[in-house]
């Protein structure tokens, strides 16, 4: 079942949730604030979707008749930036973290408020044009070398001094890139959530921590005796050897 409000068109929300009534507020909501909304019941008609328009945030059920919205949120997030909003019955901290950490930019627990709904979906697109610009300013670096390693922003590719491959994933490459942006500069966790695409919440604070100390990991080595990443406490991070962007 598809049901589309057709408004002045801001932004195109596409809403997958197999509940009606939930799909109805939604489009009934957003559509007097003037967003483009079409709301679906899955991930098929999501896609038949997405083939033929442009969507600029997605909100998605985290229980869904065959592909979930954790599934939904993974494939998407290997190939796309889209901001994606994910809602759910589960009031466990565990199914939160997961549905962040696998990409998604924010939660909102059923029953939720459909004007709390408006403004995260505001802030997300707010951020999104932000990252735009940022976006910009990297599609002219090539690479970043420091300390003997490099990064390859293009190809997303970092070398340690060896010359061996280390797997990062979307958010630890966001967060080394912008650390690698301002070096020897405190980047406090607010910037560091938004620049990683984690979810700006207090309950979240401890993802941003989390997610810098697998960075840490895996640009140190057990041999290195160099820290990169230096914790300033109440204020946030450091990366504390030299940068030099390659254009």
């Amino acid at each position: 079942m598809k049901i589309q409000r057709p408004t002045s068109e801001t932004a195109h929300v596409l809403a997958i949730d197999d509940d009606p009534m939930i799909r109805q507020l939604i489009c009934d909501y957003l559509g007097d604030y003037d967003y483009k909304v079409t709301a679906v019941a899955d991930s098929r008609e999501m896609l038949d979707v997405m083939a033929k328009e442009t969507v600029d945030l997605l909100i998605v059920d985290l229980k869904l008749p065959g592909e979930d919205g954790m599934q939904i949120t993974r494939k998407l997030r290997d190939d796309s930036d889209l901001p994606i909003i994910m809602l759910t019955g589960r009031k466990e901290e565990a199914d939160r973290v997961m549905g962040l950490e696998l990409g998604a930019d924010d939660y909102l627990t059923k029953p939720f408020s459909p004007r709390e709904l408006l403004a995260r979906i505001r802030a997300l697109l707010r951020r999104a044009r932000a990252q735009e610009t940022v976006a910009d300013s990297l599609s002219r670096i090539r690479a970043y070398r420091f300390s003997g390693w490099e990064l390859n922003v293009r190809l997303r590719r970092l070398v340690d001094p060896e010359g061996q491959d280390v797997a990062l994933t979307n958010t630890e490459f966001n967060l080394l890139t912008a650390f690698l942006a301002a070096p020897q500069r405190v980047l406090s966790r607010e910037k560091l959530l938004e620049l990683s695409r984690l979810h700006n919440d207090e309950v979240y604070d401890r993802a941003i921590d989390v997610q810098v100390g697998r960075l840490r990991k895996k640009i140190q080595g057990l041999r290195s005796k160099e820290r990169f990443i230096r914790t300033e406490r109440g204020s946030g991070y450091v990366f504390t050897s030299d940068a030099s962007a390659i254009r």
